[in-house]
């Protein structure tokens, strides 16, 4: 529908957008963390951000690219050094040999791999299957792209997706199911056990498995399984990662995108007219991180395993059904008992008791009734928005108590 018509030189004009913009709207993450200007005193639990400084080698290496001016263009696939890094990082840990000549791509961030894989592989009218709730990136990039989300309802399972109901929603238009393990915003890993099954149904069906495991590195109990480590998902997936939450390098902007040459070179193309390559200085870090800073995520965790601790502690002792999370850095509690909307429960709390949290709402229509928190800010933040929070926890209660005398007398 074109709008917003003009008149330069007796001719009418007319200005458009492309319609499908007008019905994606700005993250519910950000709708949150936008207004924190206006709370000067909240402690912000919003952002999935390590708070770790990258380190110091990591910035070392960005140093020396540039002192060296290697500030110019990589090849669209990012540099063969780093790609070879990455290639190798993975079989090294976790098995799965992709061909770093022809099969990784570097990519603008972890998000820019999403992107890429979607506009390389959607058609109009595909259906994309979304364990949900799950992160508020996928859903607009699926639209824009000409397809539907479709979603699997992972709430009374603990947050894992269950295999027999993945095969219920299975239709022709489906093009692809997209995985993410370690969970945004749940925290929750898929076990091996019902990986196996999974893969099992997924084998059986003509369609992309695309599986998002940037928060491989931070995983808590027992070790991280990668999709990529069934021979028999080679051809059809797509795999999804990066440096941000392993490295603390989020603003660094360096991601991989692993996928069999069939489709990666496509997928490259698509990358090469967006962007044309990764950042190049960011790029030599990367490679630094991946050789000289193995043991970085498990410095990490090892902190993030006490702020989990210690936030689902506090969580159950004031009464929150809350599903303990095995990796990332979120719990997503639910909110139910307070009989109020996502929303309206994270500005009632940003208002009434300075903390910032996200409305589940904004992981999916399913995400409704669960608020989601970040626990990667300092322990001692933790600790005092746990108080905030319980004081405002017991202070609802009193109030609805007393309301409720009220209406009794």
């Amino acid at each position: 529908m074109r709008q917003n018509h003009e008149t330069k030189g007796g001719i009418m004009l007319s200005l458009s957008i492309n319609p499908r913009m007008r019905s994606i709207e700005l993250s519910g993450i950000r709708k949150i963390s936008n207004k924190l200007g206006d709370y000067p005193t909240a402690i912000n639990l919003t952002v999935g951000q390590p708070d770790f400084p990258t380190p110091d080698r990591v910035k070392e290496a960005a140093k020396n690219a540039l002192d060296a001016n290697q500030t110019g263009y990589s090849l669209n696939s990012g540099l063969p050094t780093l790609r070879q890094a990455a290639s190798a990082y993975f079989e090294k840990k976790y098995g799965f040999s992709y061909d770093p000549l022809t099969e990784v791509l570097v990519t603008a961030g972890a998000s820019e791999a999403m992107d890429v894989t979607f506009r390389t592989i959607v058609e109009e009218g595909d259906e994309i299957i979304l364990p949900a709730p799950i992160f508020a990136g996928y859903d607009p990039l699926i639209e824009l792209s000409g397809a539907k989300a479709v979603y699997l309802d992972t709430t009374d399972t603990e947050f894992i997706p269950d295999p027999k109901r993945l095969e219920a929603l299975i239709t022709p238009k489906t093009k692809a199911v997209v995985f993410c393990s370690p969970s945004n915003p749940t925290g929750v890993a898929i076990p091996r056990e019902t990986m196996d099954e999974l893969v099992a149904v997924l084998n059986k069906h003509d369609i992309f498995v695309v599986s998002d495991e940037i928060y491989s590195e931070n995983t808590f109990d027992g070790e991280h399984h990668s999709f990529a480590q069934y021979p028999e998902l080679r051809r059809k997936l797509f795999l999804i990662h990066g440096l941000s939450k392993s490295h603390s390098m989020t603003g660094w902007r360096v991601g991989f995108l692993l996928a069999d040459v069939e489709w990666m070179q496509h997928a490259s193309k698509v990358h090469a007219h967006g962007v044309i390559c990764a950042n190049v200085p960011a790029q030599h870090a990367a490679i630094c991180a991946l050789t000289e800073c193995a043991d970085t995520p498990a410095d990490m965790n090892a902190q993030y395993i006490a702020r989990r601790e210690l936030v689902y502690d506090r969580l159950v002792a004031m009464g929150f059904e809350t599903v303990k999370p095995t990796g990332a850095f979120y719990i997503f509690p639910s909110i139910q008992q307070f009989n109020m909307p996502s929303e309206q429960f994270a500005l009632q709390l940003l208002d009434e008791a300075d903390i910032a949290v996200v409305p589940g709402s904004a992981f999916t229509p399913l995400g409704e009734g669960f608020i989601r928190i970040s626990y990667a800010y300092a322990y001692d933040q933790l600790e005092i928005a746990m108080d905030r929070l319980e004081k405002w926890v017991n202070d609802w209660h009193t109030q609805q108590d007393a309301a409720k005398k009220v209406k009794n007398v």
